[in-house]
């Protein structure tokens, strides 16, 4: 039995996860199977690559803390021995997933993540050329809950999410189930169905769209036609409105993304 005595970092937002249910969540919402090989941010002391390792034909572990990175290749020597487990030192957002074989939809993200690259996270690799199929994330509850817009309001963020794929908040977990203990409770979010089929391979259209909620995000006292202004004439956000239906009073976060996908288009031609 190993036992490993270790101070977590806070400046790499390490908080230790030791809810069952929860890891058993994350595996049961990847659908995870020997023919899966799962990319894990952040291993911590493997709790979750335990679990990962059960049900996935490869894991792959990407660990930034060079004590932690020791004591799992201690702890699983006898998978990494039957390259079931392969555990790389480096920063996730440095990493390449084509520096090691990974193919575009052909594997997946299981982890819990730390908080402060949460959003740089999502950038990297919903908007990655070799993206993952899923991502079952263990994220801050706020967080996961603006992804889904459960109060029905849109943002940046949601609109970020579902321009790649569709996000579904699966259970919260308590502070009290991490060590240390957060002080805030965090959530486990699914995003599957991962693509770029929204754009249609189209790269321009991919920018327009971030171009335009970037804008019509930016003064919330605003309504959507006046951000709207600082990309094309009034007169087109007008033929836009009245062709879309929208009400010239609407509000950014009142649009759903269907129909930010449309306004796109529109202003892409």
């Amino acid at each position: 039995m190993i036992i490993m005595i270790h101070r977590a970092k806070k400046s790499l937002g390490q908080n230790f996860l030791k809810s069952i249910p929860a890891l058993n969540m994350m595996c049961e919402a990847g659908n995870v199977s020997i023919a899966d090989t799962i990319l894990e941010i952040g291993p911590g002391k493997g709790a979750l690559t335990e679990k990962l390792l059960e049900k996935a034909g490869h894991v792959i572990a990407i660990e930034k803390d060079h004590e932690l990175l020791a004591f799992l290749k201690e702890k699983f020597q006898e998978e990494i021995g039957d390259k079931k487990l392969e555990l790389i030192y480096g920063d996730i957002l440095d990493f390449d997933p084509s520096s090691i074989g990974l193919k575009e939809s052909e594997y997946k993200i299981i982890s819990n993540i730390p908080y402060n690259i949460t959003g740089s996270i999502f950038k990297k690799f919903l908007s990655e050329t070799i993206q993952p199929s899923l991502m079952i994330l263990l994220v801050q509850k706020e967080v996961a809950e603006r992804i889904v817009a459960r109060d029905s309001k849109e943002s940046i963020l949601s609109l970020s999410v579902k321009a790649y794929g569709n996000p579904k908040y699966m259970m919260k977990v308590g502070k009290r189930f991490f060590s240390p203990s957060p002080k805030v409770d965090s959530a486990i979010i699914a995003i599957t169905d991962i693509s770029k089929k929204n754009f249609n391979n189209n790269k321009n259209l991919e920018v327009k769209f971030f171009e335009i909620i970037k804008a019509s995000f930016a003064h919330k006292r605003k309504v959507l036609r006046k951000n709207l202004e600082s990309l094309t004439s009034a007169e087109k956000i007008h033929g836009l409105f009245s062709l879309l239906n929208i009400n010239p009073q609407a509000r950014a976060e009142d649009l759903h993304f269907s129909v930010w996908l449309k306004i796109a288009n529109f202003l892409n031609e």
